[in-house]
């Protein structure tokens, strides 16, 4: 008999995988008690250099086909396509995915608006009626003298357009700036529906369909845009109106939030429905009872990843980690029960789950889990739901059998800076306005705007490159802006409250202490990306900065992406005029004409440009460039002299 051959697998370090000291403590322990995470799987599992550079197609059966990276032109596929060919469909496909994800989001909640409105679900209702009448009348609806149920119905019918259109305009086109729109519609990149968007790409990615990289990549942008502008600004906008917009709250985040003393529930995925009706479930009095005669002192709900962002700029949830914490979590052996719904959940959890004796639940029918039980969430029906996985995490509670270790660290971060906030936050009530804002980029206290988003990835030490970055950038006077998991890598590395304003430049820095606010403002989930479009836009309405959003000294960074979403958020982002870095990898084969267009073709039609890079100083100085590029083709490169101004100065004034 053949002798199986024995895999040895590698061991490193830990304190090369992971910056976070909570997650460190929770891998030791892992290592420890035999369980294998996402960071172990990392190394021992090296990823394909071909695919890594798309440089491989395998969309039909004559393939799969594989090019030389280091020669791209040297062969073709069966077909004949070539390695331009092949990555642009293969870089379209990811955009479709991610795109896809995002809208069916949004889909999903205007679904429950929709019930909401018509009264046929009464667990939820309108939180912010005043939001609703901004997002209404921001699309053409006329507001004045009609209810609020008639105008949330005039905001369905309008808003449902930007899935089901097959021709004309996703309503969101009305916040575009008009050169932006001008350039869209030049280049035939206005997204109609989102449906049609991506079903257009998914089928000019096929065999022997569209191979022209440059009609591939307008079809990308249009779909990318459905997205942004669409899918997600529509899941952030029914949000806030159904669940509150959000506001600064201080709140904390890391693994030191669980407690040994209660019954811990992690709440992780992206809807905010599910946490909602959660919240009502673990402050039910009979549960809350239930809990204390097992022997505990309370119910301690906590989130995770993006519901978790979700719910504690809203009400204040403590939050316990980003994506690459997700395992670690319930290696605390405290985690008395996981609930997750959709997106950015790994298959792994389940044997974690088993290996501590924490059930997990799946909850919605788009994902379900070999090895996890499912209890499905019905919005009409949600506590049944809900109330039954407090009833299962108080039993495990009762049943606890593995040893507790809580890793005490907690850091506090301050959240929640809507758009609407910081119009108030810079202009306040009567006067809300971006105008201090462009002010100050124009007199050069403010030197830009950077978004810094996105994932972590296990291929580079977690929380490390986002940290690095924003450091880099807020020293050189750059406002920075946080969605998705690096806004908890921020958090827990104290540079999201307004003490962290020391480490700001000079003019950042007396900003921010004339306001109030931190040089990192933390915005939500990464749905929330539309939140930043929003804000651009707003820049541009202001004036002084330009006509569009790639006129603005503004730039955008996923440092340690890892989801097909990111890629569509990266395109959304580029289309819209920004300059937008990646770093971990990029899919592309450097030097071929489809990575031309990308970094350097796209920027000369008036849209924006990729940027990539895996150091966090190199690719903060690259954003930084790009920046005072902007601001020298503003006129605005040279800060204006501050002179303090004495009464003779004052008398030879000239105010007639």
């Amino acid at each position: 008999m053949e002798k199986k051959r024995e895999v040895v697998k590698k061991e490193v370090d830990l304190r090369e995988l992971t910056s976070c000291d909570a997650t460190l403590q929770m891998l030791e322990k892992a290592r420890k008690d035999g369980v294998e995470t996402a960071f172990d799987r990392a190394v021992n599992m090296k990823a394909c250099p071909i695919g890594a550079d798309s440089a491989c197609c395998k969309h039909c059966a004559m393939g799969p086909c594989r090019l030389n990276a280091k020669d791209p032109y040297s062969k073709v596929g069966v077909c004949g396509a070539t390695i331009d060919t092949i990555m642009s469909r293969n870089f379209a496909r990811m955009v479709a995915a991610g795109s896809a994800a995002h809208t069916d989001h949004g889909m999903a909640m205007l679904d429950l608006f929709r019930e909401v409105v018509n009264g046929r679900i009464k667990d939820y209702d309108i939180k912010d009626p005043i939001k609703l009448e901004e997002v209404a009348r921001s699309v053409g609806i006329e507001t004045e003298g009609k209810d609020i149920k008639e105008i949330a119905t005039e905001l369905y019918n309008e808003l449902e357009r930007t899935y089901t259109q097959v021709e004309g305009e996703i309503p969101f086109a009305k916040r575009v700036p008009k050169k932006t729109l001008e350039a869209w519609r030049k280049h035939g990149i206005v997204p109609r529906g989102s449906m049609r968007e991506i079903m257009e790409l998914m089928h000019r990615t096929h065999m022997g369909v569209d191979q022209d990289y440059r009609n591939i990549i307008q079809q990308i942008s249009r779909t990318a845009l459905a997205d942004g502008w669409g899918g997600s600004m529509v899941a952030t906008e029914i949000s806030d109106i159904l669940f509150g917009t959000p506001s600064p709250i201080s709140i904390e985040v890391n693994l030191g939030v669980l407690k040994e003393n209660q019954v811990n529930i992690i709440i992780h995925g992206h809807e905010p429905n599910l946490f909602e009706s959660m919240i009502e479930s673990v402050n039910e009095p009979s549960l809350v009872n239930a809990a204390k005669q097992a022997g505990a002192a309370g119910i301690n709900l906590v989130g995770m990843c993006c519901s978790g962002l979700e719910a504690f700029v809203r009400h204040g949830i403590p939050h316990a980690g980003n994506f690459m914490t997700t395992e670690a979590v319930m290696v605390t052996g405290a985690v008395d029960a996981m609930t997750v719904d959709v997106q950015c959940i790994q298959q792994a959890l389940a044997k974690v789950a088993e290996c501590y004796g924490t059930p997990l639940f799946t909850t919605n029918p788009r994902c379900h889990i070999e090895g996890a039980e499912h209890i499905e969430f019905n919005e009409h029906d949600p506590k049944a739901c809900t109330d039954e996985i407090v009833i299962r995490a108080i039993s495990r509670f009762k049943n606890r059998k593995h040893p507790i270790e809580i890793p005490n660290i907690r850091n506090i971060g301050v959240h929640g800076f809507s758009h609407e906030y910081i119009n108030y936050m810079l202009g306040g009530t009567f006067r809300a306005s971006y105008t201090p804002l462009n002010d100050n980029i124009i007199n050069g206290r403010i030197r830009g705007v950077a978004g810094v988003v996105g994932c972590t990835n296990p291929r580079v030490k977690q929380d490390w490159v986002h940290v690095e970055l924003v450091k880099e950038l807020i020293k050189n006077d750059v406002l920075v802006l946080q969605t998705g998991c690096s806004q908890i890598a921020l958090a827990k590395a104290g540079l999201t409250t307004p003490e962290a304003s020391h480490l700001a430049g000079p003019g950042l820095k007396e900003v921010c202490e004339a306001v109030g606010m931190p040089p990192v403002l933390g915005i939500g989930a990464c749905v929330d990306n539309s939140r930043i479009l929003i804000a651009a836009s707003e820049m541009v309405r202001t004036g002084g900065l330009g006509e569009s959003i790639a006129d603005l000294p503004a730039a955008g960074a996923a440092p340690e992406w890892m989801s097909e979403k990111a890629i569509a958020i990266g395109q959304y982002f580029v289309a819209s005029g920004v300059y937008t870095v990646f770093g971990v990898t990029f899919p592309i084969v450097e030097e071929t004409k489809f990575h031309k267009l990308l970094f350097e073709g796209l920027e000369k039609q008036g849209l924006g440009k990729w940027g990539f890079a895996t150091d966090p100083h190199e690719m903060a100085q690259m954003m930084i460039a790009h920046i005072d590029k902007k601001r020298k083709a503003l006129g605005i490169d040279k800060a204006r002299e501050r002179i303090l101004v004495d009464m003779a100065d004052r008398r030879a004034l000239d105010v007639a």
